[in-house]
């Protein structure tokens, strides 16, 4: 059941992969208007919790409180097609999803990216910056009040990635709840108001990034990755 609190939730959510367990009772919450980074090691569980969570993938157990429509999904890969212009792009995805009105959809989009002075450039000349901010766009041409990033900012520069960010969290203050992973510890440090932590397929930590700092002792700890790692070492992952 979703609380009045909470924009999406995960209960007991697990995954196999033949012998492997991908996912084991994993559950989670974010509220609106609420950045969660959730990160992990290599092979933690960290995409395949998002995708369930978009509805890709279905859960072997578990529930997700929120219908794939009413969920954004942006993954990985950007899912562009690089000859068309900004504007045919999400005009194409907009009929894909059967927006009842496609052209009011560009527009919004439009206007929320702040790419309305490239609607009519080619996907192909803009910056990996400009190409993610679009691929966000596709993700949110339902209006959707939840929106999920798998590593968002991977292959971006540090200026790229900064642009990302700084849209990411204009949405966050209009309402949007976004749910993202990342391999960057520095973006979840900076940018999450909560983080949760998985390793081996199990949440082992959910709290702010300062609280699980203090989880660890100092031992000459100069920042967050390094309390991240001795984190986990400590609890044998």
């Amino acid at each position: 059941m979703l609380f009045v609190s909470e924009a999406i939730a995960a209960v007991g959510v697990s995954k196999r992969f033949g012998e492997r367990a991908a996912l084991r009772e994993v559950s989670l919450a974010a509220a609106r208007g609420e950045l969660v980074a959730v990160i992990g090691p290599n092979g933690a569980g960290k995409t395949t919790l998002l995708s369930i969570l978009a509805g890709i993938q279905r859960p072997d157990g578990g529930s997700v409180s929120r219908p794939a429509s009413e969920v954004g999904w942006v993954p990985q890969q950007a899912a562009l097609y690089g000859k068309l212009t900004v504007a045919e792009n999400l005009r194409l995805f907009a009929r894909l999803e059967r927006i009842a009105d496609p052209e009011a959809a560009v527009a919004e989009m439009l206007e929320l990216t702040g790419l309305a002075d490239r609607a009519d450039d080619r996907v192909a000349e803009l910056s990996g910056g400009n190409r993610q901010r679009v691929n966000i766009a596709i993700g949110l041409l339902g209006r959707q009040e939840v929106l999920l990033l798998d590593e968002p900012s991977a292959a971006l520069d540090p200026r790229q990635r900064a642009r990302v960010w700084e849209f990411v969290g204009g949405l966050a203050e209009r309402g949007t709840t976004v749910v993202y992973s990342t391999h960057d510890l520095g973006e979840a440090a900076r940018h999450a108001d909560r983080v949760v932590v998985l390793a081996d397929g199990e949440v082992v930590f959910e709290g702010s990034p300062a609280a699980l700092e203090a989880t660890v002792e100092s031992g000459g700890r100069r920042d967050f990755e390094e309390a991240f790692v001795a984190f986990l070492r400590e609890r044998g992952h």
